[in-house]
């Protein structure tokens, strides 16, 4: 016989509110409710269970509130219900009682197309029930309603075992349009999630779109974890530092990099080495214009030599006149060869060098010391401004002044590597304190002797900028694979932190003018950054130590705050948050956090959600592999989640090492014949590998030599 619905909702009663405020309610569990399985839905379901959620009556439907603690409280008497419990003897009597976080309420909306009542969750507690009124088990179609809220929900990530098994799942512009990240101790699952979101996502498009997706993925790889996860997927293009089948040669040509990146990974000095660095970087940007006129690589010569003089005239109280005497020594040699170079103008280049000559040589300036070198006494600034003006006249002669408006110092324009650190020994052997940059000219060189280094910044062959871009973004339409896995385990050290910024910078910025050139429109793009915590660290800001690292950094951060506009998504995983930039992390709108053990992590976490979310935050430390807590603008409220199982050979490469297997011979893999396949060892063939890519002797640790 079937219940009246008085009586079905009475039959879901399970205790009544005993203490109410805006962040808690406290109930007392009725005498006959369950003790670990409640029938009373239709189906079998534990109860009570931390975290499992509970209805109240409202006037909008029903108060969706979880449960935080369970506890036993001792009554001075039994509680009774009706007349039949009025002849209980008045003994102290343990009642059941239970703490509830209010999440937001569940409207009743009518009935579905199947005739089945229809619910929609939504957060926030306009009314909060007063003491005395009941507290309900949810059925099994109000704990999807609750689970499976909200709009355009795409993509099933898993099910949540907290409420009957009902599928989760997520908008992807919600996940990805505002930023993820995926946190967690190593081996609680996080990598599988990352490459769960990338495949699900995928293949959710694909069944929509009927055809392969226009969609772009970019995983950051610093483990070698992902080379092989996607191969199924068709047309993956992966690339290491080591190519093979299936795996192309990385290249992040050294002309991508920008001033900010090559101060850094030279590590030049803000006042001195920077404003020279910028200036050669300039010239070499440019510097493609001088083979189509030879009288503009000769107007912009001098006019170097014009601007760096009423520069230093203009120095005003730092004033320092013995500073010219090395630089006019510096451009009378230049003035000689440029003589020479250009015919047309020799005699004009001659009077030129004549008068800087003369003016080297005046008495008292130059002053021969015993050890060879020359010291200079002070130039007046009324030896300088003749000077000067007979440079501007020459340049009015030529073609007048050349002021930089061409390629600034960031454009990625081609130039070679051993010409760059050519010029820049030129323009520091015009300087004063030239001794100063001998550090910085062999930090470069030394980077281009490294065979290591050399074939990931100059590459193999030519690379156009147009090609980079379609190669590691993808081409129209994807029409080249929507995922790109760049390895980055082999990457060197002294340069790992400079490719991955470069490689981050350059796809923010190709998203940016792609929006400018498309009226507005983006290109939906997912930089994912595995190992977070090594790459987007916290630091310090000082502006005199901008070493890699925080460069490194200062790019995700800019891609944090700005990416969403331009259409780039971030995805971090990271097993250490608390070592993240805080910049970065509180830009993250959702959050998939697997199992975090560390107190400090923890901490960081809890700061994450309200105050009466936190309950379920609690079970961090105890998730099984799997299972994860999403939280953020992607979920309407923070929800247990049971991954989605990944087949072995769609999983990354992240297995714990198999210590026993190889010690003891029992689980191995076998072979073509059934035999066990031991690990064996072959030292020379490691030693061969590691010199031949390393070059014939081993090049120089470049952090070694800024120590010595």
């Amino acid at each position: 016989m079937s219940l009246s619905p008085l009586a079905y909702a009475d039959s879901l009663r399970i205790g009544t509110i005993d203490f109410v405020s805006p962040d808690e309610i406290k109930v007392l569990i009725d005498i006959e409710a369950p003790d670990g399985v409640a029938l009373n839905t239709g189906t079998p379901r534990p109860f009570p269970r931390i975290n499992g959620y509970v209805l109240i009556p409202s006037d909008e439907g029903y108060l969706v509130a979880q449960v935080e603690w369970i506890t036993i409280e001792r009554s001075q008497y039994p509680k009774r219900k009706g007349m039949q419990d009025f002849g209980l003897v008045d003994l102290p009597y343990p009642l059941r009682k239970m703490s509830l976080n209010p999440l937001g309420v569940l409207a009743y909306e009518g009935r579905d197309k199947n005739d089945e009542d229809s619910y929609r969750f939504r957060r926030g507690v306009e009314s909060y029930p007063t003491v005395g009124e009941a507290v309900l088990l949810p059925t099994p179609s109000q704990l999807r309603a609750i689970v499976e809220s909200g709009d355009n929900r795409r993509i099933k990530i898993g099910t949540s075992p907290l409420a009957a098994n009902a599928e989760v799942r997520i908008d992807p512009d919600r996940l990805f349009g505002r930023h993820l990240a995926v946190l967690g101790n190593t081996g609680s699952g996080k990598s599988c999630s990352v490459a769960g979101l990338i495949r699900w996502s995928l293949e959710a498009a694909e069944k929509k779109r009927g055809a392969k997706p226009n969609a772009r993925f970019i995983v950051l790889d610093p483990n070698g974890e992902y080379a092989k996860t996607f191969q199924d997927l068709g047309d993956v293009r992966v690339y290491a530092v080591e190519p093979s089948e299936g795996i192309e040669q990385l290249q992040v040509p050294l002309w991508f990099w920008n001033s900010a990146e090559w101060s850094a990974f030279t590590q030049a000095s803000e006042k001195a080495q920077r404003p020279l660095l910028r200036r050669a970087l300039r010239e070499m940007r440019s510097g493609r214009d001088d083979s189509d006129d030879g009288v503009f690589a000769l107007r912009r010569r001098i006019s170097s030599m014009l601007i760096s003089l009423k520069a230093q005239v203009r120095n005003g109280e730092t004033y320092e006149g013995w500073k010219f005497g090395p630089k006019l020594a510096a451009y009378t040699t230049d003035l000689e060869a440029y003589g020479r170079i250009y015919s047309q103008y020799t005699a004009q280049i001659n009077q030129l060098w004549q008068a800087f000559h003369q003016t080297l040589l005046r008495p008292g300036q130059m002053n021969n010391r015993q050890d060879g070198s020359v010291r200079y006494s002070d130039f007046p600034a009324t030896l300088i401004e003749p000077l000067s003006n007979q440079l501007a006249a020459f340049l009015d002669e030529i073609g007048g002044l050349v002021y930089q408006d061409g390629p600034n110092e960031d454009a990625p324009l081609s130039f070679d590597g051993a010409q760059f650190a050519d010029h820049l020994e030129t323009l520091a052997s015009q300087e004063t304190n030239s001794q100063y940059f001998d550090f910085l000219i062999m930090r470069i060189r030394t980077m281009l002797s490294d065979a290591r280094i050399k074939k990931i910044v100059t590459g193999m062959d030519d690379m156009s900028l147009v090609d980079w871009l379609e190669n590691h973004i993808g081409e129209n339409q994807a029409s080249n694979g929507s995922v790109t896995v760049i390895d980055l385990s082999l990457v060197p050290a002294e340069v790992v932190h400079i490719i991955t910024a470069v490689i981050a910078r350059m796809t923010l910025e190709s998203l940016q003018r792609y929006r400018k050139l498309n009226h507005g429109k983006t290109l939906p793009t997912v930089l994912v950054m595995e190992e977070a915590h090594t790459f987007i660290k916290r630091y310090h800001d000082d502006a005199e130590n901008q070493n890699s690292a925080v460069i490194c950094c200062q790019v995700f951060e800019k891609i944090a705050r700005e990416g969403r506009k331009f259409g780039l998504g971030l995805v971090l995983s990271s097993q250490r948050p608390s070592e993240l930039s805080p910049t970065v992390l509180s830009q993250c709108n959702s959050y998939l956090l697997h199992r975090i053990s560390n107190d400090r992590d923890q901490e960081l976490v809890h700061k994450l959600v309200p105050d009466n979310l936190r309950g379920l935050l609690r079970d961090l430390p105890s998730l099984p592999s799997r299972h994860a807590i999403l939280l953020g603008w992607a979920s309407e409220l923070p929800v247990l989640v049971q991954m989605n199982a990944l087949p072995e050979n769609h999983r990354p490469k992240s297995d714990d090492p198999d210590f026993w297997a190889v010690w003891s011979g029992e689980g191995l893999a076998a072979n073509e014949q059934g035999e066990p396949q031991e690990r064996t060892v072959n030292w020379k063939t490691v030693a061969d590998d590691w010199q031949q890519h390393s070059g014939e002797n081993e090049q120089p640790n470049l952090n070694e030599e800024v120590a010595q």
